[in-house]
């Protein structure tokens, strides 16, 4: 049996005697979109703080293709090959499309305290920005200044941005939000064949998204995984419906 590309075991974080994350085992294996999914509440967001390195955990382990990376700060775990995406773009709306990508790329650079000026002159880094943009079909985009996108067109770029790292895993945090039908069609299809390139950890509320997209489903509710498995046996468990799924199962 292949080996998890991500795997958090037992991790837990409590704020005072809330108890936001209990115990929760979790992986992701080469190929898969595993998809978290949960109520506002659930505690997805702070489990994602915790597996890609922006708050510690009191207890557990967190593994990325196999090394233990729990003790590992955001910066040294994305260049081990974690790529995040965001709900709320972090990208630099007065640079052009090709300057966001290629900033990624220097992030995932040895050198990343170089002047920026003259990285735009860097030929390896601008090769691996302008991959990154054919991929997610922005590249004719690459001189427009970034906040003149559409907001599916951001999103793609945040993905872009994230495929500059040549990640070994991405972690994405409601791609679909804010997106229409177009968009959201688009973004579904994109992130269908970035599975083949690297695994992903999906959260989404969009539910037609994750049950068109993922192989796993984990549900979250009140910082514990109550089910987790293929999408048919998240639709038809009792207690999922219960508490998350309702009428929309």
């Amino acid at each position: 049996m292949t080996d998890p590309v991500l795997e958090v075991r037992g991790l837990t974080k409590r704020f005072g005697a809330l108890v936001v994350s209990d115990a929760i085992d979790l992986s992701l294996n080469p190929g898969e979109i595993h998809a978290l999914i949960g109520p506002n509440g659930a505690g997805k967001t702070t489990l994602i703080a915790q597996v890609c390195g922006m708050l510690a955990p009191d207890a557990g382990r967190i593994r990325l293709k196999g090394q233990d990376v729990t003790a590992l700060p955001a910066r040294a775990r994305a260049r081990r090959g974690l790529a995040r995406t965001f709900q709320i773009s972090a990208l630099a709306m007065e640079d052009t499309v090709l300057q966001n990508a290629m900033l990624g790329a220097l992030g995932a650079a040895a050198t990343p305290w170089r002047l920026f000026r003259p990285v735009l002159q860097d030929a390896a880094l601008r090769a691996t920005a302008e991959a990154a943009l054919s991929r997610v079909g922005l590249l004719d985009k690459a001189a427009v200044r970034t906040a003149e996108l559409s907001h599916g067109e951001r999103r793609q770029l945040e993905v872009a941005v994230a495929l500059t790292l040549k990640p070994a895993a991405f972690v994405m945090d409601e791609p679909m939000a804010g997106l229409g039908a177009e968009g959201g069609q688009k973004m579904t299809a994109l992130l269908d064949q970035l599975r083949h390139e690297a695994p992903i950890l999906l959260v989404e509320h969009d539910m037609d998204a994750v049950f068109a997209l993922a192989d796993r489903i984990s549900v979250l509710v009140y910082g514990r995984v109550i089910a987790s498995g293929p999408p048919d046996a998240i639709r038809a468990d009792a207690a999922v419906r219960e508490a998350y799924l309702g009428d929309a199962a």
